[in-house]
C-alpha cells in the first residue's frame, strides 16, 4: 500500500499564531512520509525542466517544474529543517504555525552546508525552485476521484542587509499538505549523517530504505520498482551500475545493501548486523523478527488508508529507542500500539 499525499481543505479551525520562530538548537532531522515514499524531487545536478509522471499502486503524481527547474533532493533540506523544527516544538507542547521565520546561517549549519556567500546564493535558488515546482496528484474516495494541485512551499521572503550583505532573516510559508503531514506526525527521524551524503541517488536511497526497511531484520525490493521509487530516468543498466557503485562505497547511514544476481536488492539495518551476534545474558532483545501476515491484514483494517509498512517501521523505531524491551508477543504489541496511535 503506497503512502498517498495528504489532502487538506481550508485552514485549521484552531487559533494559530501568525508565525513560528525556528529557535530549537539541534532538533532531530525529520522527513515527511509522503515525499519519502514518492519521487517528488529531482536527482539531477543541472536544471531539470522535465515533467515527472509517476504511477504506483493506484497513486498518480505529476511534478511540473518552473523555468528555474524542478526542486532537487538537495533543495529538500529546507523542508527537512522546517519539519524538524516544527516537530521538536510539537513534541515540547509549543504552538506552531505554517509560516516560519529562521536564520539562514542556522539552516546552513544544521544541514551541513558551507556558510559562504555562494552558499546563500544557492539557498535563494533553492527557494525559487521549491516555490515554482507544482504537484498534481489524485485521491480515490469511494466512487469519486479527486485531483488536486499544489506547490512544495506557498511563498518565501529574504531580509538582508543592503549593499550585498548576507541574509538576516528568512520567512517561508509551507504548503498545506506538508503542514498537515507534520501536525499529523506523519514523519520519520533521519540520521544526522543524511546531510553528509552528497550524491543525489545516495540521499534518495536512504529515504526509501529508512521508510520501508526501518528496523526490520531484512527488506527486499526489485531493481525495477526501486528505480521507479527513486525517480531515476537513467537506462536500467546505468541505474544498476550506479546502485552497485553506491553499494561498494557503503556510505548509506544505518543500512547495508546487497544486489543479487536476480536484480533483487537486500537491505539489512546495520544495528541488526552489529547486535545479532551479542546474545549475552541480560542484554535487551536485539531483533523482533517479521510480523505475521494476519497481523498486517488486521493493521490495514485498523489504519485504513495508511501505509502499514511505514507504520511498522515507526513502531520498530520507537521500540528500539525505548531500549529494545523483551516482548512476549510482538504482533500483539504492534496492534496495541497502532490502536493507541489511531485513537
Amino acid at each position: 500500500m503506497a503512502t498517498s499525499l495528504p489532502f487538506v481543505s481550508g485552514r485549521t479551525a484552531a487559533v494559530q499564531p501568525d508565525f513560528f520562530a525556528c529557535d530549537i538548537f539541534d532538533a532531530l532531522p525529520k522527513d515527511d512520509l509522503a515525499s519519502m515514499e514518492h519521487p517528488l524531487f529531482s536527482l539531477a545536478t543541472r536544471p531539470d525542466l522535465s515533467i515527472l509522471n509517476y504511477r504506483h499502486n493506484g497513486v498518480e503524481i505529476e511534478v511540473t517544474p518552473s523555468v528555474k527547474g524542478r526542486a532537487t533532493i538537495h533543495d529538500k533540506d529546507i523542508l527537512i529543517y522546517c519539519t524538524s523544527q516544527l516537530m521538536a516544538a510539537l513534541n515540547a507542547g509549543r504552538q506552531v504555525a505554517r509560516t516560519l521565520t529562521l536564520r539562514a546561517h542556522d539552516l546552513l549549519l544544521a544541514t551541513n552546508r558551507e556558510t559562504s556567500g555562494d552558499a546563500y546564493r544557492r539557498l535563494r535558488e533553492a527557494f525559487e525552485r521549491l516555490a515554482g515546482t507544482r504537484i498534481t496528484t489524485n485521491l480515490v474516495q469511494g466512487a469519486y476521484e479527486i485531483t488536486r494541485g499544489f506547490g512544495l512551499i506557498e511563498d518565501w521572503e529574504i531580509v538582508r542587509k543592503t549593499r550585498g550583505g548576507r541574509m538576516i532573516q528568512v520567512r517561508v510559508t509551507l504548503s498545506e499538505w506538508l503542514y498537515a503531514a507534520i501536525t499529523a506526525k506523519s514523519v520519520l527521524t533521519l540520521s544526522r549523517d543524511y546531510f553528509k551524503l552528497r550524491r543525489p541517488l545516495e540521499r534518495r536511497l536512504y529515504e526509501i530504505l529508512r521508510k520501508h526497511c526501518g528496523r526490520q531484520p531484512e527488506w527486499r525490493i526489485s531493481l525495477e520498482v526501486l528505480q521507479k521509487k527513486a525517480g531515476s530516468n537513467s537506462p536500467r543498466r546505468v541505474f544498476r551500475a550506479m546502485l552497485r557503485d553506491v553499494i561498494e562505497t557503503d556510505n548509506i547511514p544505518d543500512y547495508v545493501m546487497r544486489l543479487d544476481s536476480e536484480d533483487l536488492l537486500h537491505v539489512t539495518p546495520r544495528a541488526v548486523v552489529v547486535e545479532a551476534g551479542q546474545g549475552a545474558a541480560g542484554l535487551p532483545q536485539t531483533t523482533l523478527g517479521p510480523l505475521a501476515e494476519a497481523t498486517l491484514d488486521q493493521a490495514r483494517r485498523l489504519a485504513a488508508g495508511w501505509d502499514i509498512y511505514a507504520l511498522e517501521a515507526e513502531w520498530r523505531d520507537m521500540w528500539h529507542r525505548s531500549g529494545r524491551p523483551k516482548l512476549r508477543s510482538p504482533d500483539k504489541a504492534f496492534l496495541g500500539w497502532l490502536e493507541k496511535r489511531q485513537a
